[in-house]
């Protein structure tokens, strides 16, 4: 992969992390590993997180493994840090061409894990006054990928000195990001 700075918001997965332990009781490992598009190393890992603020371009041979990962089992959140939007779009394409993003209907169960959120992704961060959305690329009626849009939980997941979001805010960010996680692990 090309591009982009997706080692961009360095305290958000171990907050995350953190939080699914202590709140979902999961144990995961509190060191994020890192595993390039193109890499065998992806299969490794049932989910994988993506965030940046612009460029970003996949190889033929990184659509490839990519879609082979997500047909195989794996998942894919993409988290919009502003300025992704317009690339990640013709990458997904890539991946899966016969597919569109579509908004994940608010009903859908990756809103309503432990944490319920009837009206969809929650605003964490002001970019263009756009309201958050989640988008979604469904394989065979699975969804492989989601893609947190105009909404940055990364921002709300990072230490409170890096951004200091209101309280609300990072509470709302750890547990749409643990919906996604419970999500991940229990409908994959």
């Amino acid at each position: 992969m090309a591009g982009g700075d997706w080692y961009a918001n360095k305290t958000a997965l171990p907050n995350l992390i953190a939080f699914c332990n202590k709140e979902l009781g999961m144990n995961l490992n509190a060191e994020e590993a890192i595993a390039e598009a193109g890499s065998p190393d992806l299969f490794d890992y049932p989910y994988l997180y993506m965030t940046g603020h612009g460029n970003v371009v996949f190889s033929t041979e990184e659509a490839s493994n990519l879609r082979n990962y997500l047909i195989g089992g794996g998942f894919l959140h993409v988290d919009d840090n502003y300025g992704l939007d317009k690339f990640i779009r013709i990458e997904l394409k890539k991946v899966f061409p016969e597919l569109e993003l579509i908004e994940v209907p608010f009903t859908h169960p990756i809103y309503h894990q432990k944490f319920n959120f009837p009206n969809g992704l929650p605003k964490i961060h002001e970019h263009d006054g756009k309201p958050a959305q989640g988008f979604g690329l469904f394989y065979e009626g699975r969804l492989v990928v989601f893609y947190s849009y105009e909404c940055d939980l990364g921002n709300g997941w990072e230490d409170r000195r890096i951004y200091n979001d209101p309280e609300e805010k990072r509470q709302q960010a750890l547990k749409m990001g643990a919906n996604i996680l419970a999500y991940c692990f229990t409908s994959n």
